[in-house]
C-alpha cells in the first residue's frame, strides 16, 4: 500500500510532499476513528517493550526525529503510528522561515534525503506545546531547541535557556541541538572554546526547574572521536542526561559528484556507518553510562538492530520513514519482541 502512495508523493517536490503528508496525519490524529483505526493497524502494544532511560519509561525504543515535526502539529496522529516517543522541532526563540527553496532534495537511489532547511518553525511565541502529552496517548515527548540564526554564539545560552523555561513543562525529556548544518556558525557550539559554558548554564537553569527535566545533546557525525569525547566529558560535567547520535552529515562520501553542489545535511542509508561508529566510541567511552539515542541510516529492523548492539538505548527514524513507510514502526518493534521470545525447548 505504501509503495503506491510514495510513488505519487515522489512525483511532488519533497517539501510539498512532506507538508501533505503531515497534514493529513494531523487531520487523522484528530478525528477519533481514523485515529483509532491508525492506532490499530500499526501500534504494537508488550510490556516487554518498554525502555527505561534517564528517568523516562518509554512504551518502546522506536521513536521519530525531529525535524518531521517542527511544530508539533500532529502529535496525535503520529503517535497513532506505534512510536514510543516523538521530538518535536526544532523550536526557535522567535519564528523562522528557514534557508531558500529547494532546500529538500531526494536521492531515491541512496536511500538519502539532503536538506538544507535551516530551522524552519513558526517560534516559541506561537508553537504551544501544553497540549502534547495528552495528545500522544502514552507515547513520550521530546522538545528539540534550537539557536536562532541570528543570534551570536555568545548569547546562544540565553536562547537555550529561554526555550528550556517554556517547554519543560510540556516535555519528558528536552534535546540541545548544537550540531545541525544548516545554522551557521551553530556546530562551534560543540568546541571546547564553547560546549563547557553552555552547558553548565543550561543545567543550572534546569536545576532551578521543577519537576526535572532530563536534557540531551544531539551532536555531529562529522566530529572526530576526540571531540566526541570533549561533547561527553562536557556532558558529564554539567550533569546531563544523555546523547542524540547523530544530526546529519556533510559527507557526500559514495554518492555521484552532483550531490556535491547540494547544500546541507545528507541522512538516510550513506550515514548509517558513521552514526553507528559514533554510538559505538561514546558506548566504549562512557563505559555505557551514558543513555545514547541512536540516530542515522535505520532503514529496516536490522539497522535498528545495529544502533542497539552498538549502545543505544532508543533510535529515532525520519528517512527511513520516508522511503519504507510507517510499517518500519511495527516491524522494528517486532523483530524486537522475536528477539525477546524464548525459543522452543
Amino acid at each position: 500500500m505504501y509503495a503506491a502512495l510514495r510513488a505519487l508523493l515522489f512525483q511532488l517536490d519533497p517539501e510539498r510532499a512532506h507538508s501533505l503528508t503531515l497534514e493529513a496525519v494531523a487531520f487523522a490524529g484528530k478525528v477519533p476513528p481514523a485515529r483509532a483505526a491508525l492506532r490499530a493497524l500499526w501500534v504494537q502494544e508488550d510490556p516487554r517493550l518498554a525502555v527505561e532511560a534517564f528517568g523516562v519509561t518509554f512504551p518502546n525504543p522506536v521513536g521519530l526525529a525531529a525535524g518531521y515535526d517542527k511544530n508539533g502539529v500532529a502529535v496525535a496522529g503520529l503517535s497513532a503510528l506505534g512510536f514510543g516517543h516523538l521530538e518535536i522541532g526544532t523550536i526557535t526563540p522567535v519564528a523562522q522561515p528557514g534557508n531558500p527553496r529547494p532546500r529538500l532534495h531526494r536521492l531515491p537511489e541512496a536511500g538519502a534525503i539532503i536538506n538544507s532547511m535551516g530551522f524552519p518553525n513558526d517560534g516559541a511565541a506561537a508553537i504551544d506545546g501544553r497540549a502534547w502529552r495528552r495528545e500522544a496517548r502514552g507515547a513520550r515527548i521530546g522538545v528539540n531547541l534550537g539557536k536562532g540564526k541570528d543570534t551570536p554564539l555568545e548569547r546562544a545560552a540565553d536562547d537555550y535557556v529561554s526555550l528550556l523555561k517554556r517547554y519543560a513543562p510540556s516535555a519528558d525529556y528536552v534535546t540541545i541541538n548544537i550540531s545541525s548544518p544548516n545554522t551557521p556558525a551553530l556546530r562551534e557550539l560543540q568546541t571546547r572554546a564553547f560546549i563547557t559554558d553552555l552547558l553548565r548554564t543550561i543545567a543550572a537553569e534546569r536545576d532551578r526547574l521543577t519537576p526535572r527535566v532530563p536534557i540531551l545533546v544531539k551532536i555531529a557525525p562529522d566530529l572526530c572521536e576526540h571531540e566526541i569525547d570533549d561533547v561527553v566529558d562536557a556532558i558529564f560535567a554539567a550533569g546531563f542526561d544523555g546523547i542524540v547520535a547523530t544530526n546529519t552529515t556533510l559527507s557526500r562520501e559514495g554518492l555521484p559528484e552532483s550531490t556535491r553542489s547540494l547544500p546541507g545535511g545528507l541522512s538516510g542509508q550513506p550515514l548509517k556507518a558513521r552514526a553507528t561508529a559514533a554510538i559505538r566510541h561514546i558506548a566504549k567511552h562512557t563505559g555505557g553510562k551514558l543513555p545514547i539515542v541512536g540516530v542515522g541510516g535505520i532503514a529496516s529492523a536490522v539497522d535498528a538492530m545495529e544502533k542497539l548492539d552498538a549502545g543505544a538505548c532508543l533510535i529515532q527514524i525520519y528517512t527511513g520513514l520516508v522511503y519504507a513507510g510507517p510499517g518500519l514502526v511495527r516491524t522494528i518493534n517486532r523483530v524486537l519482541l522475536e528477539a525477546k521470545t524464548p525459543g522452543p525447548g
